[in-house]
């Protein structure tokens, strides 16, 4: 006689619990991890106050404490992104966490769910302290309602970093993935404008800086607080989401070539 299991679906509401604890529980994990706490909310603040704020000087033509409002804003939410899947994933890797989560009875997406939840959460606190510190002491004016905007473009602009920062976990274990996310998400912000604008580097990386993600996000924040007019929206959207989708599918393939093992 065959025996047949009869394996019933997980009920909604239990599946909506397991969630929001797997939520709760990476965030409760990185906010007891100051090594990525601090420097993910303080770094970009630090740098926009000196920058933005501190740094004598004007540049012609633009209001330097909103342009850098928007440029230091999309390198402050690109860094929980990059650092939350990619070291997180390779540290979860390495210490077996990943292969138990595996086994375990929890759905697949409650794991990636948790991560893009801590990168928003990341995201928009480091988004409110810049606007505090850019309304408070740069005197920078912006509408409600276009602070919402920007606030949506800079947490809609973090996916194509989360499917970035995945492939990279995918790739390497542990420190290696902090030394390979720091080699990206560094240059990557220098080259894309978002520290100091372009126009102060030579006219080569200017055009280079088109095969940035970062680039692409900056001006979209930019052009929504008026400091870039005529900006290709719908353009820098589709670069962005092939982005995603690109690293999606590459980390897609190594995460099944890695659980056939």
């Amino acid at each position: 006689m065959n025996a047949t299991i009869d394996i019933q679906p997980m009920p909604t509401d239990r599946v909506v619990r397991i969630y929001l604890l797997e939520v709760w529980f990476e965030l409760l994990k990185l906010l007891r991890t100051p090594m990525f706490a601090v420097p993910t909310l303080l770094f970009p603040l630090s740098f926009y106050v000196f920058f933005g704020l501190v740094l004598p000087g004007q540049w012609s033509g633009l209001e330097k404490s909103t342009y850098l409002l928007a440029t230091y804003g999309v390198f402050g939410v690109i860094g929980p992104a990059l650092f939350g899947f990619g070291v997180g994933l390779a540290m979860e890797r390495e210490n077996g966490l990943l292969e138990l989560k595996r086994v375990s009875p929890m759905p697949t997406g409650a794991y990636f769910a948790a991560k893009i939840a801590m990168s928003l959460v990341f995201a928009a606190s480091v988004v409110v302290l810049l606007t505090l510190a850019a309304v408070g002491f740069g005197d920078v004016r912006i509408a409600p309602a276009r602070w919402l905007l920007l606030l949506a473009v800079l947490l809609l602009g973090t996916l194509p970093f989360c499917a970035m920062g995945l492939w990279i976990g995918t790739l390497v274990k542990g420190q290696a993935a902090v030394a390979i996310v720091n080699l990206v998400y560094l240059p990557m912000s220098m080259l894309s404008g978002l520290w100091v604008p372009l126009m102060v580097f030579p006219e080569l990386l200017q055009k280079l800086a088109v095969v940035w993600p970062a680039w692409h996000l900056g001006q979209m924040a930019l052009g929504v607080v008026g400091q870039v007019h005529g900006v290709a929206y719908g353009w820098h959207a589709a670069v962005l989401l092939a982005t995603t989708t690109l690293f999606l599918a590459l980390a897609t393939a190594r995460l099944q070539r890695m659980g056939g093992r």
